[in-house]
């Protein structure tokens, strides 16, 4: 009876391993092999399916120097700026809601996110919609959750997103293109993101962030409500620091972790008048000759929920500002 069990043991390993990924860049991979044993246990993927879409990954090894050289941390403010702060992009901003001001003011009107903000977005993420990324998502994620070790559990979750949401929503795995790092559709979402945040604003039964700009617009304006948007409030403010003044002793940051009264306490003043006790956070960039300080409030840190630097929330800001000035002319 022993050997009989173990006869049947060593043909069950067997059965297994064989039906493993066994041909493409990612054969005979153990993490491999264990993660496409976890998602057929949680979710409706069948083994067969996951071994045909693992074998015919290639690996994208040029992610892995876009990753370690993202323009948010590899320039300054003065050099950031000039790829996004241009004539063409505040035009074709402008045009973008002469053509969709409707369904501008409708997405407005019901979530407190007002139509320059969503502008922006698209605008700084993709020229409105006309460079998405032209890497494969799929291969992409996969290259990047077991080859880039550095974000590989960040990545792994993607991945795993990124394959409910195909077949959620009816999308295609292998011709799905995007950024280098798994972002897709006009408004540039992250699997993630896209499962949890983006919605069905033309109600046809499908969340589509590629061709359908009710969703793309609503996705967007729901994003910064899920994050803590504050209709009719504040974005940022200039400050004039004072010669005589404290700003070292405070943090620059994005996250609101002073009060309004700390900035002139440290020899930063402005125009606006407001109270005391106001949550502010102090947003330091550099321009080729100087040194600027503004006030990032609750609303600029949400727009720092899509993109975690305050280069991106501030090129996004002047950009929906420029736009809106395009629009009153």
């Amino acid at each position: 009876m022993r050997l009989f069990l173990i006869t049947i043991a060593l043909l069950v390993s067997f059965n297994v391993f064989a039906a493993k990924v066994v041909q493409g860049d990612y054969k005979n991979r153990q993490d491999v092999d264990a993660f496409i044993d976890r998602i057929v246990k949680t979710s409706d993927y069948s083994e067969a399916e996951l071994i045909t879409l693992f074998s015919s990954v290639k690996k994208q090894e040029h992610l892995f120097d876009r990753l370690n050289r993202p323009a948010e941390k590899e320039l300054e403010w003065y050099q950031y700026r000039r790829i996004f702060l241009k004539d063409s992009r505040i035009s074709q901003g402008i045009e973008f809601w002469r053509e969709n001001k409707p369904l501008l003011t409708e997405v407005a009107n019901k979530t407190g996110v007002p139509a320059e903000i969503m502008i922006a977005i698209i605008g700084v993420e993709t020229f409105y919609g006309t460079y998405r990324g032209k890497d494969p998502v799929f291969d992409s994620l996969v290259t990047l959750a077991f080859d880039y070790p550095k974000r590989a559990k960040f990545f792994t979750r993607e991945l795993e997103q990124f394959l409910l949401l195909v077949k959620e929503q009816n999308l295609d795995t292998k011709g799905l293109m995007g950024s280098y790092a798994g972002a897709m559709g006009m408004p540039q979402f992250i699997s993630s993101s896209y499962r949890h945040y983006a919605v069905d604003f033309d109600k046809d039964g499908q969340i589509n962030l590629f061709d359908s700009k009710a969703d793309i617009l609503g996705s967007v304006a729901n994003y910064f409500v899920e994050h803590g948007w504050r209709p009719k409030e504040a974005i940022a403010g200039p400050l004039r620091l004072q010669k005589k003044n404290t700003v070292d002793r405070l943090k620059p940051g994005v996250k609101t972790e002073y009060q309004w009264s700390d900035f002139a306490k440290n020899g930063l003043h402005s125009n606006t008048i407001l109270p005391a006790n106001t949550p502010v956070a102090l947003v330091q960039l550099e321009q080729s000759d100087r040194t600027e300080y503004w006030a990032g409030f609750q609303n600029f840190y949400t727009i720092t929920r899509y993109n975690h630097s305050e280069l991106y929330a501030m090129a996004v800001y002047q950009l929906s500002l420029l736009i809106k000035n395009g629009m009153n002319d």
